[in-house]
């Protein structure tokens, strides 16, 4: 039994110690709206590093530190266990060509960190091309999280809003945004899995806000096809968390906020499933 602090797991929990491979809690870390030190970091890994996996700069704030801050928070991380992402800001190298982006690989080797992540929406590069910049960051030691965003028509949306039985409802004006084909994102992602991409991070924050009986299939797809160990989920808020681990229990991998960190460890050792009596329904997600 792995005993925490102020709760345990059970064994049949099957909640494993650090590092895990599943169960994975990715925070959002420094970045360039938020005032961060680096006594500031090491208060919040000292009082939940452990419920912690990875650390992520986020919107490429790395980019906008000295790399002496940089090079201490990474080692600080390293010391509770933790790996270290570059979030996604490779895209914005790769303007400069593939030169740039290699010299980029190895200055983030340099700087301790572990993972570097690719947006595919931002890259907009030929599949080969992102195989090609996978394979890339592997030679270097590192680990490679491609990014895909799961988008569809917002009209697809059943309205919420109470009305009268029988009334006309308006037809909803049918947005820009397209149906994204969820089988040719999760081809893309097998692909790269194959090229030897660690995890694949989902961005479905249009999903899990919707997910009513509509859009929830998509989530089902993607980790039915992908395996839940090599997917990792955006989750936007507390209440996007408790879905996933009401519907597929405490070995999810999810990408949180840092403020969330404790409340999401609570809900992996409280053994959620789908028959869970938790009072949490797809009403949370309607607007």
């Amino acid at each position: 039994m792995a005993v925490y602090r102020w709760k345990s797991f059970l064994e049949n929990e099957d909640r494993p110690e650090k590092p895990r491979r599943f169960g994975v809690t990715e925070i959002r870390g420094p970045n360039h709206t938020s005032l961060f030190s680096h006594n500031l970091l090491q208060d919040m890994l000292e009082s939940m590093g452990q419920f912690v996996d990875g650390l992520k700069f986020t919107g490429g704030s790395e980019s906008l530190m000295p790399k002496s801050f940089i090079k201490e928070a990474t080692k600080l991380a390293h010391e509770h266990d933790i790996y270290v992402s570059t979030g996604d800001w490779a895209e914005h190298l790769l303007q400069k060509g593939s030169s740039s982006f290699k010299e980029y690989i190895e200055e983030c080797k340099r700087l301790g960190f572990d993972t570097v992540e690719l947006n595919t929406g931002s890259l907009e590069l030929p599949e080969e091309t992102l195989l090609r910049y996978i394979r890339l960051v592997k030679s270097q030691g590192l680990k490679a999280k491609p990014q895909f965003a799961v988008k569809f028509n917002k009209a697809d949306i059943p309205p919420t809003r109470a009305r009268a039985y029988g009334a006309y409802v308006v037809p909803t004006t049918r947005t820009s945004e397209r149906v994204e084909d969820v089988n040719v994102l999760i081809r893309k992602a097998e692909r790269c899995l194959e090229a030897g991409a660690d995890m694949i991070l989902i961005d479905a924050e249009d999903v899990c806000k919707y997910a009513d009986s509509v859009r929830a299939d998509i989530i089902a797809k993607v980790i039915g096809r992908l395996g839940i160990e090599k997917t990792m989920f955006e989750a936007s808020s507390a209440k996007t968390s408790e879905w996933f681990i009401k519907q597929y229990g405490p070995n999810v991998n999810l990408f949180v906020d840092h403020s969330q960190v404790l409340d999401l460890e609570c809900l992996r050792g409280r053994n959620l499933g789908k028959n869970h009596n938790s009072v949490l329904d797809s009403s949370f997600f309607l607007v």
